[in-house]
């Protein structure tokens, strides 16, 4: 398969590097680059020579998320990387089956999260086994401020219930070091090293052999599996949906289709936050 929206490399022995590229408009993840994305995956888990995968974004940022504009248009259930049932919810239960992929797959996966990691990019992030991240990043999902709750509930399993539900809230950012701190991120780094650290700590991972390795990740979710994580993430896309039907997001939709720049500049104007900060 060539790739248009994403780089695949081998920056050290036994690791595939995958890099969202569209840095112009900060890696928004299309379903043409989801695609992308699990073809690499998969070949990677069949694939010997590789034992782990790092993900990271081009340019300024990790990525801004999924288009929204796509989204209240209708594009999002078009050209989907595997089909998931129709109907009311596709696209969050879609999302959902996405992470459940990305968790039963044999090999280690690696988030590498800088600048902006918003919506949608978080849920690409806390899919991944291990999550490491900018110090000064910005991770949120400002959504939740006149839209949906998150189409993925990973929040409260992998944070807590009292750092989640601030978030969920508010609808406010946090940076890279109190993501780390809440356990969205496994550990913080100044940005200039990120990159050398999450390569350093792939190459361990890869030391270790993928017939033992896949017992090591699948262990480990079991746990979580145990306690509902799964049921919990299904459930939370009837709420997901439920949401997209309120008078307030109806009216973020209608204002999205009209104006979508200044529909979020306007949402995020109260805060102080987001778009302001990506002009500063």
């Amino acid at each position: 398969m060539e790739y248009s929206e994403i780089i695949v490399d081998r920056p050290r022995e036994r690791v595939q590097r995958i890099t969202l590229n569209n840095p112009e408009k900060r890696n928004p993840i299309t379903n043409e680059m989801r695609t992308e994305i699990f073809h690499a995956l998969e070949a990677a888990d069949l694939d010997d020579s590789i034992r782990v995968t790092v993900i990271r974004g081009a340019g300024k940022c990790f990525s801004s998320g999924y288009n929204l504009k796509a989204g209240v248009q209708g594009a999002n259930e078009q050209n989907q990387p595997f089909y998931t049932a129709g109907g009311l919810g596709n696209w969050a239960r879609h999302l959902v089956e996405g992470g459940f992929k990305m968790w039963d797959m044999a090999k280690p996966i690696i988030a590498q999260v800088h600048g902006y990691c918003i919506a949608g990019a978080t849920e690409l992030a806390l899919a991944c086994d291990l999550v490491y991240v900018a110090d000064d990043a910005t991770i949120g999902y400002p959504i939740v401020r006149n839209g949906t709750p998150p189409n993925v509930q990973f929040y409260p399993w992998l944070m807590g219930m009292r750092d989640a539900m601030e978030m969920m809230l508010t609808g406010d950012s946090i940076s890279g070091a109190e993501a780390a701190q809440t356990q969205f991120a496994n550990r913080a780094y100044p940005a200039d090293d990120l990159e050398d650290a999450v390569l350093k700590l792939a190459e361990r991972v890869a030391k270790v052999p993928s017939d033992v390795q896949q017992f090591n990740k699948r262990a480990v979710h079991a746990q979580m599996e145990e306690m509902g994580i799964r049921s919990g993430l299904r459930k939370g896309t009837e709420l997901h949906t439920l949401a997209r039907f309120t008078e307030t997001c109806v009216a973020m939709q209608e204002a999205v289709r009209a104006d979508f720049g200044g529909a979020l500049a306007k949402r995020d104007a109260a805060f102080g936050d987001y778009e302001k900060k990506s002009k500063d």
